[in-house]
């Protein structure tokens, strides 16, 4: 018997997370909390990072990540 075809199809969704202390952190949130709601997660891209910046100075740390996971058919 042959090895199962390790092709498929994937979806991408964009996620932001936000921390008070890095943009690692703000990173590594968005993929754990996407993670309860999508399976089989593959491939986690920083996309973007920025600060959120009140009476001139960084409040917040956000990092938007591109995530792919497999469609089940």
């Amino acid at each position: 018997m042959g090895k199962k075809n390790a092709a498929g199809v994937y979806k991408i969704v964009e996620v932001v997370g936000i921390s008070k202390t890095s943009w690692e952190d703000a990173g590594r949130k968005a993929v754990e909390v996407a993670s309860k709601s999508l399976r089989d997660l593959r491939v986690a891209e920083v996309i973007k990072t920025d600060m959120k910046v009140e009476n001139g100075k960084v409040t917040a740390y956000r990092t938007r990540v591109s995530l792919s996971f497999k469609y089940e058919a």
